[in-house]
């Protein structure tokens, strides 16, 4: 008795990974392997075009499921919008604004679990297009503080 109640869980288990996988296997663009690594930031782009990806998080027992995270592209593949839930609802949401000559992302707007604005992020970047400095600001656009990135090599 005990061993069918575990042979049925080891089956059930492996029709619930199956099923992830066919699913998740038909919602991907077609891309080989071996040019993955390789792609260039357009490319990159081009597959996240109005794309939206939803992670849920469930029990143990697979009774209650909630969504975790949730990041929107809009039609260029551009991040517009990443949202991060905990289970009372919205944690923190960040929206994304670029320059679109460049492609780089120069601000973020920051809103807490009341979706109210709580901090602005504006970044510079080096000529090597590497993020060189953020500057973080209060929502009433003082200065709070700033980040600065150093790049180097072994």
């Amino acid at each position: 008795m005990i061993m069918k109640r575990y042979n049925i869980i080891g089956l059930m288990i492996l029709v619930i990974i199956g099923a992830y996988f066919i699913n998740s296997a038909a919602q991907v663009p077609p891309v080989s392997q071996a040019q993955t690594p390789f792609l260039t930031p357009e490319e990159k782009r081009a597959q996240r075009k109005n794309l939206v990806v939803k992670e849920m998080n469930a029990d143990a027992k697979g009774k209650r499921q909630w969504m975790d995270h949730l990041t929107v592209w809009d039609e260029n593949g551009y991040k517009l919008e990443e949202i991060e839930y905990a289970v009372y609802g919205q944690r923190e949401r960040v929206t994304f604004e670029y320059d679109y000559s460049t492609g780089r992302c120069i601000r973020e707007n920051v809103y807490n679990d009341k979706n109210k604005l709580y901090r602005i992020r504006k970044y510079e970047y080096n000529d090597a297009g590497r993020k060189k400095i953020q500057y973080n600001y209060n929502p009433d656009g003082k200065l709070y503080s700033t980040k600065v990135y150093e790049y180097s090599y072994k």
